[in-house]
């Protein structure tokens, strides 16, 4: 019985602690976004600026993902496992990317989607690093790195977005799931 009670207070604990880490990060992408004036949900306009003044808006971690085509480690990102319904978008320009009825679970460790909300939201680009040949997926607006795509998706494309949670800016729908 006292071993089952310090199991449930760490279980307790543990998602007290997730939570408050979630906060956190919500509360980081707010104060991001208020700092960074390329961001709009709205204006669609392509953007042109250097990285030198991404730097100045971006958080070193998002910065390297989106500027610098880092990764982040799988099963980490905030949303690999979300099944919140609700829209992506760019994190670093707020650019629309992905409605999450498009998302489905490739147990890749990224959050995977099928398609793009709309064709331009995204771009591609070949990607030859580390002695592969991928395609790199980048912000249609902003050319922010935001993962890469493959051709081991579900129907109807048969596509898989492979994406970096720190790369995307998350909308719930009213009302939750």
């Amino acid at each position: 019985m006292r071993i089952t009670a310090i199991l449930m207070l760490g279980i307790l604990l543990s998602s007290c602690e997730g939570n408050a880490q979630k906060q956190n990060i919500n509360s980081q992408m707010d104060k991001q976004q208020k700092n960074n004036p390329y961001y709009s949900r709205t204006d669609t306009t392509h953007l042109k600026v250097s990285n030198e003044e991404w730097k100045k808006v971006l958080s070193p971690d998002l910065y390297a993902v989106a500027r610098e085509a880092a990764t982040e480690r799988a099963f980490t990102g905030q949303y690999w496992d979300a099944d919140t319904k609700g829209t992506y978008y760019c994190a670093a320009c707020g650019n629309v990317l992905f409605r999450s009825d498009a998302k489905f679970a490739s147990s890749c460790g990224w959050p995977s989607f099928f398609e793009p909300i709309r064709s331009n939201s995204v771009i591609y680009k070949p990607d030859h690093s580390y002695g592969m040949n991928r395609t790199e997926v980048l912000c249609g607006r902003c050319d922010a790195h935001l993962g890469h795509i493959f051709d081991d998706g579900p129907p109807p494309t048969h596509k898989r977005f492979c994406m970096n949670s720190i790369s995307l800016d998350f909308e719930p729908d009213q009302g939750g799931k």
